[in-house]
Protein backbone atom coordinates (compact mmCIF):
# COMPACT_ATOMS: atom_id res chain seq x y z
CA UNK A 1 0.00 0.00 0.00
CA UNK A 2 1.50 3.14 -1.06
CA UNK A 3 2.09 5.74 1.93
CA UNK A 4 0.97 9.29 0.33
CA UNK A 5 2.00 12.17 2.45
CA UNK A 6 -1.01 14.54 3.97
CA UNK A 7 -1.41 17.85 2.82
CA UNK A 8 -2.24 20.59 4.93
CA UNK A 9 -2.84 24.28 4.72
CA UNK A 10 -2.20 26.85 6.52
CA UNK A 11 -4.11 30.10 6.83
CA UNK A 12 -5.37 32.78 9.15
CA UNK A 13 -7.61 32.16 12.25
CA UNK A 14 -9.78 34.81 11.15
CA UNK A 15 -10.49 32.92 7.28
CA UNK A 16 -12.16 29.49 9.49
CA UNK A 17 -15.70 30.58 9.02
CA UNK A 18 -15.62 31.79 5.42
CA UNK A 19 -13.92 28.71 4.57
CA UNK A 20 -16.07 26.42 6.85
CA UNK A 21 -19.24 27.68 5.50
CA UNK A 22 -18.07 27.41 2.17
CA UNK A 23 -17.57 23.60 1.84
CA UNK A 24 -20.81 23.48 4.30
CA UNK A 25 -22.32 25.51 1.30
CA UNK A 26 -20.50 23.31 -0.83
CA UNK A 27 -21.24 19.99 0.22
CA UNK A 28 -24.79 20.39 0.76
CA UNK A 29 -25.78 22.30 -2.34
CA UNK A 30 -24.71 19.13 -4.46
CA UNK A 31 -26.67 16.83 -2.57
CA UNK A 32 -29.64 19.14 -2.36
CA UNK A 33 -29.34 19.59 -6.45
CA UNK A 34 -28.57 16.03 -7.01
CA UNK A 35 -31.82 14.83 -4.92
CA UNK A 36 -33.75 17.59 -6.27
CA UNK A 37 -32.83 16.83 -9.97
CA UNK A 38 -33.56 13.06 -9.70
CA UNK A 39 -36.82 13.73 -8.01
CA UNK A 40 -37.88 16.06 -10.26
CA UNK A 41 -36.77 14.64 -14.15
CA UNK A 42 -35.24 11.73 -12.89
CA UNK A 43 -31.97 10.14 -14.19
CA UNK A 44 -31.95 11.59 -18.17
CA UNK A 45 -29.33 11.77 -20.78
CA UNK A 46 -27.10 14.95 -20.06
CA UNK A 47 -27.50 14.50 -16.22
CA UNK A 48 -24.12 15.53 -14.91
CA UNK A 49 -24.47 18.61 -16.97
CA UNK A 50 -27.54 19.35 -15.85
CA UNK A 51 -26.19 18.71 -12.05
CA UNK A 52 -23.51 20.76 -12.47
CA UNK A 53 -25.62 23.69 -13.56
CA UNK A 54 -28.05 23.56 -10.56
CA UNK A 55 -25.39 23.00 -8.52
CA UNK A 56 -23.67 26.10 -9.70
CA UNK A 57 -26.48 28.07 -9.29
CA UNK A 58 -27.92 26.51 -5.55
CA UNK A 59 -24.30 26.95 -4.46
CA UNK A 60 -24.43 30.75 -5.31
CA UNK A 61 -27.44 31.40 -2.96
CA UNK A 62 -25.82 28.93 -0.56
CA UNK A 63 -22.77 30.70 0.57
CA UNK A 64 -23.96 33.90 1.11
CA UNK A 65 -27.02 32.15 3.15
CA UNK A 66 -24.83 29.24 5.15
CA UNK A 67 -22.24 32.29 6.27
CA UNK A 68 -24.84 34.99 7.30
CA UNK A 69 -26.96 31.93 9.27
CA UNK A 70 -23.86 30.91 10.55
CA UNK A 71 -22.92 34.27 11.83
CA UNK A 72 -26.32 34.91 13.60
CA UNK A 73 -26.57 31.34 15.02
CA UNK A 74 -23.39 31.85 16.44
CA UNK A 75 -23.32 35.39 17.58
CA UNK A 76 -26.98 36.09 18.94
CA UNK A 77 -28.21 32.42 19.77
CA UNK A 78 -25.12 30.70 21.19
CA UNK A 79 -23.89 33.31 23.07
CA UNK A 80 -26.87 33.23 25.27
CA UNK A 81 -26.48 29.52 26.10
CA UNK A 82 -24.01 28.33 28.80
CA UNK A 83 -22.40 25.35 27.82
CA UNK A 84 -20.54 23.23 30.68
Amino acid sequence: MANFPTIRIRTRRKYYRLIFTGLMAMMMSLIISTVLLLIKVGYIDGFFTELLHSWGLAFIVAWPSAYFCAYMVQEHILSRIEFY
